[in-house]
């Protein structure tokens, strides 16, 4: 069962919404659902994953590279010395 909600947006994000409304031959409304609707179900799954990981960080079944390894590694990008990635344990 659907219920209405209200939701203040800013005047271009209106008006771009009523352009593609009209293109589409939606409404506003199905419109700003569906992109809510995508916006949850993404964010529902990346909180998902990111609790599935440290999960498995407690209980010492996971494989990690540590932050200041991947640092290192990203800094060396581009460079004569770019270092091979870090390896996970």
């Amino acid at each position: 069962m659907s219920q209405t909600v209200s939701v203040r947006l800013e005047e271009k994000i209106l008006r771009q919404l009523d352009m593609m409304a009209k293109i589409s031959d939606r409404s506003r409304a199905w419109l700003m659902s569906k992109a809510v609707e995508q916006y949850v179900e993404h964010e529902a799954w990346q909180i998902e994953e990111i609790q599935h990981s440290l999960a498995k960080l407690e209980n010492g079944t996971g494989k990690f590279a540590s932050q200041e390894n991947v640092k290192q590694w990203l800094a060396s990008w581009g460079s004569e010395g770019e270092l091979e990635p870090p390896q996970c344990k």
